[in-house]
Order: C-alpha cells, then structure tokens, then sequence
C-alpha cells in the first residue's frame, strides 16, 4: 500500500474506532447488582433475565446499556463494599438493586439486611442514579415472623425513599417446580422470560423518565 493511502487508512480506522468508543460510552448505563439469580446461576449466561433485558431494549430501541454486576452468593454486604467502585466505574443512570437472599438463606440479622440495602440506595441516588429496588423473600421454614420481618424491608424502604418496588423477583416462578433448578432455590432458563416480565412493569417508567431528561434519543418504546 502507498504511504499516502496506508496514512489515510490509517486515520480512517481511527477516526471509526474514536466514534465506536464515544457512541458505546454515551450510551447510559443501567447497572444490575445483584445475586445468582441475576448472574444466572446454572443456565447459559446469554439465557438469563438480564441478558434478555439488554435484548429488549435493544428491540425497543432503548439506548441503555446494561452492566451485569450480580455475583453468585452476593449479600447485602459485599454489595455495599463493591458498589462504589462500580458507580465511580460505570456512572450509571439506573442501578437495579437485587440483593438480600442470601442474608435471608443465611440467618444475618434483619437490621444488617435494612442497613445495608438502605446505604447502597443512597450510595447510588447520590451518584445520580435512578434505583430499582427488586423484592425478595425467603421459605417461612425459616421462621415465619424472620420471613415476614425479611419481606418487609423491601416495600419499607422503597416507601422510605420514594422508589419503585418489584414485589418479588421469583413472583410466579418460585412456587412452580417445573421452572426451578433441582436445588429449589434457582430458576430455569425456562423461567428466565418470566422474571423479566416481572421487573420491566417497574422498569419501563425509569427509563421513559430518562427518555426525557435527554439521557436517551430517537426512543420508540413499546408496551
């Protein structure tokens, strides 16, 4: 190739990388904290309710990226020690916060759970983020006044800080065998369609809102 037409090429591939760089990191970002249920524990990770919510939005032509955060066995306390350095990172406009089973499967103590969900909502508002707070609950095995005491920090916090609740997560899919994992306490990918129907209800008005504070353009969303 002549040095001109090699220079030339050469500031062209540039010139397309620059733009592919600037478009993906204008993109906002929604970022998912949460759990093996959101890191798809046991299922192909493309099968997972978060991957089909990246495809969702892409069909609906939603700009949003979406950030998988989860990590199996997450508590409510490693979630707080992870998620500065993921909002500093990735400077969401929306965190979807799933989080809290494990301190219920585990026995930690209810104002630990409360404490610690109540600072990462903070944590995130204060970065500007928008916050999705994703209910859960635990088997009353476990103890129903621990298990009503557990399901209740989810609706008095959101309440608390003016957010939107998903009620629980697993609605629809916990109670049915033929959507869960031989260990009982993890869905299918068969589910996975699922629980994303039970979270885009109180998803979709964040990202309408987003839409109009000009974070999002040329949105044409469907219901």
């Amino acid at each position: 190739m002549e040095p001109l037409k090699r220079c030339l090429f050469l500031c062209f591939s540039l010139v397309l990388a620059f733009n592919t760089w600037a478009s993906e990191n204008d993109r906002p970002v929604i970022l998912v904290m949460g759990d093996s249920l959101s890191a798809g524990y046991g299922i192909d990770l493309d099968e997972g309710w978060v991957s089909l919510l990246q495809a969702r939005l892409d069909d609906h032509n939603y700009r949003h990226r979406v950030v998988n955060a989860s990590v199996s066995g997450e508590t409510t306390t490693g979630g707080l020690a992870r998620l500065p350095t993921l909002l500093e990172r990735h400077q969401p406009s929306l965190v979807i916060l799933e989080l809290g089973g494990n301190d219920g499967l585990r026995g930690h103590p209810i104002s630990a759970l409360r404490n610690n969900l109540n600072e990462m909502i903070k944590l995130s508002q204060d970065a500007g983020a928008q916050v999705l707070l994703v209910g859960m609950q635990i088997p009353p095995s476990y103890g129903r006044r621990y298990a009503d005491q557990f399901a209740e920090v989810y609706p008095a916090l959101a309440e608390q800080h003016e957010i939107p609740l998903v009620g629980f997560l697993l609605e629809g899919v916990a109670t049915d065998l033929n959507l869960m994992q031989r260990d009982g306490i993890h869905p299918k990918a068969e589910a996975q369609p699922r629980i994303l129907e039970n979270v885009w209800p109180d998803l979709l008005p964040l990202l309408q809102e987003t839409a109009q504070l000009g974070s999002v353009v040329n949105l044409r969303p469907q219901p």
